[in-house]
């Protein structure tokens, strides 16, 4: 029953249907499924999938992943609303977009996607001064940051991950908090995430989950 499910849940996804995904999640429920399962065997399944695809070169859209992503949260919410305990967070990000910089529709995405795998989200908004995705990373015990940049001069920029990294540096924080980076301009270049002195960056949306996913672990080893 539960590959069944699955299945129907998986075309919903990727056909950014919201309606049939809901269907399909409050079927589940009705036939007995806890909620638990729902989210870990069928919503976290399914946004792991789409993460895949992504990497394999399967052709989604920046809407899709947007919509994708909007849905697997607003089921993951109702979902961990149901449970009779609410599970441990996989870890927290603190993300934001680069001081100078107003686009926020990745970013978004990328809150969205990590949500759906149980990792704490405090987004900070657009045009974000450095000290305070510092401030707001220890305030949150957040293992990492998350800075967004969609053009070139705020992802260069000495008010950008330069100048949070030097923060962290002055700060022996380094390996407490790492830093991932996103936008178009390091898709245009992939080594740019070193040239600003990042840890990592992430294409899309959905790789980034699992990317972050690393850098929590390998914060806390």
């Amino acid at each position: 029953m539960i590959d069944k499910l699955l299945t129907a849940y998986k075309e919903a996804l990727f056909d950014t249907d919201r309606e049939r995904a809901l269907v399909v999640v409050h079927a589940a429920l009705q036939e007995g499924f806890a909620p638990e399962d729902i989210l870990f065997k069928l919503v976290l399944p399914t946004v792991l999938e789409f993460e895949k695809a992504v990497g394999e070169g399967f052709e989604i859209n920046l809407a899709q992943q947007f919509m994708s992503s909007q849905i697997a949260l607003e089921i993951t919410d109702e979902m961990i609303s149901k449970f009779k305990k609410r599970p441990v967070a996989a870890g927290h990000i603190v993300i934001g977009t680069a001081e100078g910089d107003l686009h926020s529709l990745g970013k978004r995405i990328v809150a969205g996607c990590l949500t759906a795998l149980m990792i704490d989200v405090t987004d900070l908004g657009v045009n974000v001064e450095p000290e305070c995705f510092v401030a707001e990373a220890l305030a949150h015990d957040a293992q990492v940051i998350g800075i967004s940049a969609m053009m070139v001069h705020t992802a260069r920029g000495e008010n950008g991950c330069r100048k949070v990294r030097q923060l962290l540096k002055e700060g022996g924080l380094e390996e407490k908090i790492k830093i991932i980076v996103g936008g178009a301009p390091y898709c245009f270049d992939h080594n740019l995430y070193k040239t600003v002195q990042a840890d990592a960056w992430a294409a899309n949306g959905i790789a980034a989950g699992s990317v972050i996913t690393e850098l929590i672990k390998e914060v806390r080893r």
